[in-house]
């Protein structure tokens, strides 16, 4: 099949605005990454916001994946029911209302948890007990990202020696999301980490990574055992923009219908902001690359609207002409959507919900 014929198809079937994975790209992101990760000695436990599907979570871990990364309780629980039993939930959970589901999956899977403050530690422990077993939580660390984590290593120590002492709580070691330029900073945060949990007689135990964009980071720090990728899965302009993907590696297009060109150097996508989203990502104008027209530039929104401004092509598109695009952030642009349509090349092959899409909990 040619790339218009299966554009007609996606069209016939689905309409457009589409959302689009190539399963060959997939494949071959999914086989890249845990080929870094291997070369590195490092597991690979690739996180799932991104893509939000079991299908392609035990496509990652048949792949050689140790398990899976879950922002939210909700991603983690439609990940338990369809089958998996490895998973890392790398985010603070408060509340009795979590931990009260949190206990009930780690009855029937193998959980781990994330916490950077005391209070959220006291209420795990919540949910070892109703699950009669341990949970195991890590430190999470801020190492010059300022989002959360603790900001030194002695509160690390202190808060792995809080969770040691509870009976319902395992220690089991640090996360971090390191600053793609602060290597040197991490690495001193962790030795520093490290040598204070040996003193206070408790295990280093795992050191988990993050990032797509920390993937050219591997080798550059000691003591790393597992690393979290996303977007990797997919790519999109923002990965292209660190030299990380190319287009050939973006699995992922929005196909899109030219419904109106109103003047000669402007037309209107179908495709606006509940589709690719206002997400600007970081130093990129516009938002998108058509792949069709890359002069032309998706330069505004409306709900439903997408602005082109083609003043810079020399050859433009007509009304009716459905054209692919490359978002600048992916993970937001799966969020948006029921299903995902697939496709091997320009087969179509059908489509696939996205199970944990809207788990904001």
């Amino acid at each position: 099949m040619s790339l218009n014929a299966l554009k007609a198809e996606i069209a016939k079937h689905y309409g457009t605005p589409a959302v689009v994975i190539d399963l060959d790209v997939v494949e071959s992101n999914i086989a890249r990454v845990q080929a870094m990760c291997d070369a590195a000695g490092i597991a690979n436990r690739p996180h799932i916001k991104t893509h939000k599907i079991p299908e392609i979570a035990k496509m990652q871990i048949a792949a050689g994946a140790k398990g899976i990364t879950c922002q939210k309780l909700g991603e983690a629980e439609v990940m338990a029911d369809a089958g998996i039993d490895d998973i890392f939930i790398s985010y603070n959970l408060l509340g009795e209302q979590k931990t009260g589901r949190l206990g009930q999956l780690l009855a029937r899977a193998h959980v781990r948890v994330a916490a950077d403050n005391a209070v959220v530690v006291e209420g795990l422990a919540h949910a070892g007990q109703i699950a009669g077993r341990p949970l195991e939580v890590v430190v999470e660390c801020d190492t010059g990202r300022k989002r959360a984590g603790v900001e030194t290593p002695q509160e690390a120590i202190t808060l792995a020696k809080q969770i040691a002492a509870s009976p319902h709580l395992t220690f089991a070691g640090l996360m971090i999301y390191p600053p793609e330029t602060k290597m040197s900073e991490t690495q001193d945060f962790l030795d520093t980490a490290h040598a204070g949990l040996r003193d206070a007689g408790l295990p280093t135990g795992l050191v988990s990574s993050g990032g797509t964009p920390n993937l050219a980071n591997l080798f550059k720090l000691r003591g790393i055992t597992e690393h979290r990728a996303g977007t990797c899965i997919f790519n999109d302009r923002m990965v292209m923009q660190v030299g990380l993907a190319e287009e050939k590696d973006c699995a992922l297009n929005v196909f899109a219908t030219v419904v109106s060109r109103a003047a000669p150097e402007r037309g209107i996508l179908d495709s606006g902001s509940k589709t690719l989203t206002s997400d600007p990502g970081r130093g990129l104008e516009g938002y998108g690359i058509i792949l069709e027209h890359p002069q032309a530039r998706i330069q505004q929104f409306a709900e439903e609207h997408g602005f082109l401004d083609l003043s810079a092509c020399n050859e433009r598109p007509m009304i009716g002409d459905v054209v692919r695009i490359i978002p600048n952030h992916v993970c937001v642009v799966v969020n948006m959507v029921d299903r995902l349509v697939v496709v091997r090349g320009h087969e179509l092959i059908g489509d696939w919900p996205v199970a944990a899409r809207g788990c904001i909990v």
